[in-house]
């Protein structure tokens, strides 16, 4: 906890006081302009791969970079499917990028047949990529036949499905590479044809 501490005694010292008058237009406004859906990974920081300011991304993190097919969200109490409605409906994003990556925990599971008996709402969780493993059993493959599945998957939600239909949001897929910096664009169509 003292390196969070630090963190924020840095923040409140010298980086907010830099940033003030950015802070008080946010405390007022909130029009992100790209709903960002990337993966848990600590190694995976989006304001920092694409550079943007507090208030540029409206983002949503999941292991693995899933997102549930709105038929496997009826019940209402996913927070994932709220979110991406919220940022379509209410904030109006304009692009909706899912971004997975290397090295990802959940694909390298599912890629090995990964026992996950121990870790049974991770297992749960994991059959949203159920269409990637299928077609994959490699990491990397997998890994953008999965994301090329979490944009088939979001086209599912009402609000996405809406906003695609009237041209006012357009969905990117990217894979980002750790070691090298390196972002790949993922087509939908290809990805699952590669």
């Amino acid at each position: 906890m003292q390196d969070l501490t630090e963190g924020l005694a840095h923040f409140q010292q010298d980086v907010f006081p830099a940033k003030a008058e950015l802070f008080a237009r946010l405390a007022t406004t909130h029009r992100p302009r790209t709903l960002f859906i990337g993966c848990s990974d600590a190694r995976v920081v989006p304001e920092l791969i694409t550079q943007r300011e507090p208030g540029e991304l409206f983002v949503i993190r999941t292991a693995g970079n899933l997102v549930p097919a709105h038929t496997d969200v009826l019940d209402g109490g996913d927070g994932v499917a709220a979110s991406i409605e919220y940022a379509v409906a209410v904030l109006g994003v304009a692009d909706i990028v899912v971004c997975g990556h290397s090295a990802c925990g959940a694909m390298s599971a599912l890629a090995a047949g990964q026992d996950l008996a121990e870790l049974p709402a991770v297992a749960r969780w994991l059959r949203h990529a159920a269409p990637a493993e299928a077609a994959r059993r490699e990491p990397g493959p997998l890994i953008r036949g999965n994301v090329a599945v979490q944009l088939a998957n979001l086209a599912t939600h009402p609000a996405v499905a809406r906003a695609l239909a009237a041209g006012t949001v357009t969905l990117h897929g990217w894979v980002y590479d750790i070691p090298t910096g390196a972002v790949e664009r993922i087509e939908p169509a290809a990805a699952l044809a590669a």
